[in-house]
């Protein structure tokens, strides 16, 4: 059994410890917020919830008590300023690396041999900003993206054909964001390929709307998913802690995987207790290839939005 702390009690991080409370695969939940009694509350409400679902699990809420997170073997990371509508992930990036910064900083002191697994956006960005400042082996250090993008893929599939999104096995590669790439190639049903049962015009539109799945919660919510990306926290960690070596697409760092060095992009990884066991290199056709390409290239130049920033003097404020 293992400890998982979650930084940030806000919707995720309490939708991922619920989640993960449930199916008792951790022994500890520690939930840590900057807003005092917010995960105090959380976690209270959790445990009195545990009398009526039955499970044992041990949640802990604390208020910027980072010692409560010592001996973690898996840190989420959610905490973050969270896009409003209109605002673009870009606008996050200086704000955000200046939490994910402060917050790696204090986790690692307690939980050297953790597991990070990165939620804030913008997700490829704030994983490599995580890996420099933790300075952990790539592996132990990822992000969730892919999970979360292939639910809303699937759950469009399946209203639109009218079948259960069981069947339906699908890949989402790339930047997590308007850039992400949905690959129809290695999208079935039922082991029945997708271009066998929908028409081309029909999944270019279920593609377009998984790429703007969040800007779509965004204007109805106000804030982008939680139940979705809470389980979808919830099944990494699994994998993880259980050593499935489930092949999930996640934000991983690539070291000249795929032709691309340096950089953290969406690809399927086989994951299990050492965190990114391997990375995945599959055949992309010259259209997929394309768009991978450019979806780096949109997060490269965000990267260099990040070291230009922590090269500055105002890297400190």
């Amino acid at each position: 059994m293992s400890k998982v702390s979650i930084i940030g009690a806000g919707a995720v991080g309490s939708s991922c410890a619920y989640c993960l409370a449930e199916k008792g695969i951790v022994n500890h939940i520690t939930l840590l917020d900057i807003v005092a009694g917010v995960a105090e509350g959380k976690a209270l409400d959790m445990c009195q919830a545990a009398a009526i679902q039955r499970f044992d699990t041990t949640i802990t809420g604390v208020t910027q008590d980072y010692s409560a997170t010592n001996h973690s073997d898996i840190v989420v990371i959610t905490s973050g300023m969270s896009r409003k509508p209109g605002m673009h992930r870009n606008d996050l990036i200086i704000s955000n690396v200046k939490i994910i910064r402060e917050v790696v900083k204090k986790v690692v002191l307690g939980s050297p041999h953790a597991i990070i697994i990165v939620v804030s956006n913008p997700l490829d960005v704030l994983c490599y900003c995580a890996y420099m400042e933790s300075q952990f082996p790539a592996h132990r250090v990822m992000g969730m993206s892919g999970l979360l993008d292939i639910a809303r893929y699937k759950s469009f599939i399946a209203a639109a054909l009218n079948v259960s999104t069981k069947d339906i096995q699908a890949l989402i590669m790339g930047g997590h964001g308007n850039t992400m790439v949905p690959l129809p190639r290695y999208t079935t049903i039922g082991g029945i390929p997708i271009r066998k049962l929908m028409q081309k015009e029909q999944i270019d539109e279920i593609i377009d709307r998984t790429r703007m799945g969040g800007d779509e919660l965004i204007q109805l919510l106000g804030t982008s998913a939680w139940y979705a990306a809470g389980a979808s926290i919830c099944q990494m960690i699994e994998a993880i802690v259980c050593d499935q070596r489930r092949v999930f697409p996640v934000c991983a760092f690539l070291n000249g995987e795929y032709g691309i060095q340096d950089i953290y992009l969406g690809v399927p990884v086989i994951l299990g207790k050492n965190g990114i066991e391997k990375v995945i290199e599959l055949e992309l056709d010259e259209e997929d290839k394309e768009q991978f390409l450019l979806s780096e290239e949109v997060v490269r130049e965000n990267v260099n939005i990040m070291r230009e920033y922590l090269k500055s003097g105002n890297r400190d404020e």
